[in-house]
């Protein structure tokens, strides 16, 4: 992950939880919002092409907001 304080910390979210979401939200992978493998914001988390990944956006008015990708090739 790249340590700056413009970018929401990115968590890669294990198969269980993975799991978890989509019957929460209703949706497959592919209904997702995506984000790319190459994406510097993943950086050290070795994400795999399926994977899901969790983005935590701080916000002072309404506190944090979570955000959830699945990363894809490129």
């Amino acid at each position: 992950m790249i340590e700056n304080q413009l970018v929401p910390k990115h968590e890669l979210l294990d198969k269980e939880t993975s799991e978890n979401i989509l019957k929460k939200y209703g949706v497959t992978r592919d209904e997702m919002p995506k984000i790319k493998a190459s994406d510097p914001a993943l950086g050290k988390l070795k994400a795999d092409v399926g994977d899901i990944i969790k983005i935590t956006r701080k916000n002072p008015f309404i506190g944090d907001s979570y955000h959830y990708r699945v990363v894809i090739e490129g």
